[in-house]
């Protein structure tokens, strides 16, 4: 067995590790960066990119069957190829995990080390059984996995996680999905677009990201009416039975139905890739999860020289935060002791469903009652989005009642990741609902409804 001897440690390949890596190797500190599994990360791979691709097919679908009302008439029926569709997502999917792989193979091969890193103490570390490191700083970027309750087990080989779904070589028939957040929400309407046969179940009346009950109530109403929905879902008995999924439940009408389906797709969230690091050995105090206890702002575990970055510290998974994230802990890492704390910016979250849904700034439940007022507009009288015919939506707009500072948003409509941006920006800064109805609203747009909410927050904290 080898011995190398760095400064900085990089365990993980992903946004984070590769956002570290090159964080610590413009501070001037000799850098290594491990990783056991396949280059590519997480959103190029089996997040973000194949998703959307699969959306995109899902949505000229949905187009395609809904010209009528436009007075255009498509002769036949729309035909859906699932080995088309599946074979151009593998394909541009592919196309994304080389770009990665690319700047992957830009980095000195010297400074690469293919093996699964284990803690032998706080800053040694033994990559398989070939290769001692001893560093003088470890960033942790081993990003996160889907979660797998054991009762879904019983499912065999029928139970499968979004990871699975981008292997596919064609659209199965029936798919159950369990866990209505973002990436249940998502693929379940997509799939059902693309014809498959989808039932959506949750337990605790969450709906993707939101948090205002208005809203939630509202999403809800709207993507029931497409495909079956239940978020107080009662399942029962879960088998594979003749190669299939076979799930009991209690229908929203409170009868007892028994299904099968080709697949059950788990979508019940993500756990942080901290198992068989052996940290154990580091003496750091560590969570149920097995997750060393860290400082969120500086990302440091405890007082050591030791740094936990991206999904696997699983504050906000998000891509742009990882990057944020493995920069900040790899400068922290090459300058340790000294640490600086991460300025984040501003809370931002999409989901692509159809209509979209949106967060910025500060969740309604985490809203002091009293304290704020809503702005309100619905989407279905809203002039552009009644022209596309997109007119579902319903949206909630902020604003802290002594300093009439815009606080955030939550809502459900048409190009919601346009004016998401333009809300984060606006939190960021920190403007008033007053000032940011000093900039400029172009018509007909479909910002003009957010125009329409922040007037209605202004004329409630005139009020």
């Amino acid at each position: 067995m080898k011995s190398i001897q760095i400064d900085v440690a990089v365990i993980g390949a992903g946004t984070a590790g590769l956002a570290a890596y090159r964080a610590a190797k413009a501070a001037g500190k000799s850098v290594v960066m491990i990783e056991g599994g396949e280059y590519g990360t997480t959103c190029a791979r089996v997040g973000c990119m194949p998703s959307k691709l699969l959306i995109a097919a899902a949505e000229a679908a949905h187009e395609a069957r809904h010209t009528a009302p436009f007075g255009v008439h498509i002769d036949g029926e729309v035909r859906i190829d699932g080995h088309e569709v599946m074979a151009r997502v593998r394909n541009e999917r592919d196309r994304f995990v080389g770009f990665v792989v690319a700047s992957v193979d830009g980095i000195p091969q010297a400074d690469r080390l293919r093996g699964y890193a284990r803690f032998i103490d706080n800053t040694t570390l033994q990559v398989d059984d070939h290769t001692l490191v001893q560093a003088a700083r470890v960033v942790i970027a081993t990003g996160s996995s889907p979660n797998v309750p054991p009762p879904f087990l019983a499912l065999g080989e029928r139970l499968i996680v979004n990871d699975d779904v981008f292997s596919w070589d064609t659209l199965p028939q029936s798919v159950a999905v369990f866990g209505p957040g973002v990436i249940g929400l998502e693929l379940g309407q997509a799939l059902s677009r693309l014809g498959v046969r989808v039932r959506v179940f949750g337990v605790s009346g969450s709906l993707g990201p939101l948090s205002d009950p208005a809203i939630r109530d509202y999403a809800y109403a709207t993507f029931s009416r497409e495909f079956y929905l239940d978020t107080h879902a009662k399942v029962g008995r879960m088998s594979e039975v003749d190669g299939q999924a076979e799930l009991v439940f209690v229908d929203k009408g409170g009868i007892e139905r028994s299904e099968r389906f080709d697949y059950v797709l788990l979508a019940t969230g993500r756990t942080p890739n901290v198992r068989g690091l052996g940290l154990e050995n580091t003496g750091l105090a560590l969570d149920a999860r097995g997750v060393p206890l860290f400082d969120a702002s500086t990302l440091q575990c405890g007082d050591s020289p030791i740094f936990i970055a991206g999904d696997a510290n699983n504050i906000l998974p998000l891509l742009h935060e990882a990057a944020d994230e493995g920069k900040v802990a790899g400068e922290n890492a090459a300058h340790y002791p000294k640490v600086l704390p991460l300025r984040r910016r501003a809370p931002i979250a999409v989901v692509f469903s159809d209509p979209q849904i949106a967060m910025v700034g500060q969740r309604f439940a985490d809203l002091a009652p009293g304290s704020f007022v809503v702005g309100e507009v619905s989407f279905e009288d809203q002039g552009r989005s009644r022209v596309m015919l997109k007119n579902r939506g319903l949206m909630h707009v902020y604003a802290d009642v002594q300093s009439g500072r815009f606080l955030g948003a939550e809502w459900l409509g048409p190009r919601a990741e346009n004016i998401a941006h333009t809300l984060a920006w606006a939190y960021q800064m920190e403007l008033t609902v007053a000032q940011m109805l000093e900039m400029p609203f172009y018509h007909p747009v479909v910002e003009e409804g957010l125009r329409t909410a922040l007037r209605d927050a202004q004329a409630k904290l005139a009020g």
